[in-house]
């Protein structure tokens, strides 16, 4: 994975480093992640990297439990001050920090080109092995390159069919593409 370190410092120079909580192509980005899940409700998920919490408090709204993670202490802050009923808040990265228990929800937004191939399958691995069957993992990722990803941003995706899970929806745009999967 990219060095917390980097991570760590984006936060410390500016609060909202990808403007997460501003910038209309990730409150659209969102709506669609949002829309995209087959269900209406999940009895636990899982979102790794969930940085200032954007998409955990709409997540929070549809899991009766939801597990949150991120490397960075600033970022972790930020969730816990949104006070969210039925959100634990924990640090951890990808691909060793998981939950310990079944998921019916794995939400993995912007964090696959972070992670060098091994780490990449190794999590899309872990995901699927973690979903109990009819639970769903979502993938969304921005498709530009940008300097600090360790794979181009479409790669970030190849190891989602060896997952064994069933594509249930693809959305492609020149922004970013949105997948979901669901264990049989």
């Amino acid at each position: 994975m990219t060095d917390p370190g980097y991570f760590e410092d984006l936060y410390r120079t500016d609060p909202d480093p990808w403007r997460l909580a501003s910038a209309p192509y990730e409150t659209r980005k969102r709506a669609l992640t949002l829309a995209s899940l087959p269900r209406e409700s999940y009895r636990r998920g899982f979102e790794p990297a969930c940085a200032g919490g954007e998409l955990t408090a709409l997540l929070a709204e549809r899991c009766e439990e939801l597990v949150v993670s991120d490397p960075v202490a600033v970022a972790l802050e930020r969730v816990r001050s949104r006070d969210l009923p039925g959100v634990e808040v924990r640090p951890g990265a990808l691909p060793h920090d998981w939950p310990e228990g079944p998921l019916d929800l794995v939400v993995i937004s912007e964090v696959l080109y972070f992670l060098d191939e091994a780490d990449r399958a190794l999590t899309c691995r872990a995901a699927a092995e973690r979903l109990e069957p009819g639970g769903h993992l979502v993938a969304v990722h921005w498709r530009h390159d940008f300097e600090e990803a360790a794979s181009r941003p479409d790669e970030a995706h190849a190891d989602l069919p060896a997952t064994g899970l069933h594509r249930v929806v693809l959305h492609e745009e020149a922004d970013f593409r949105l997948e979901v999967l669901e264990r049989a």
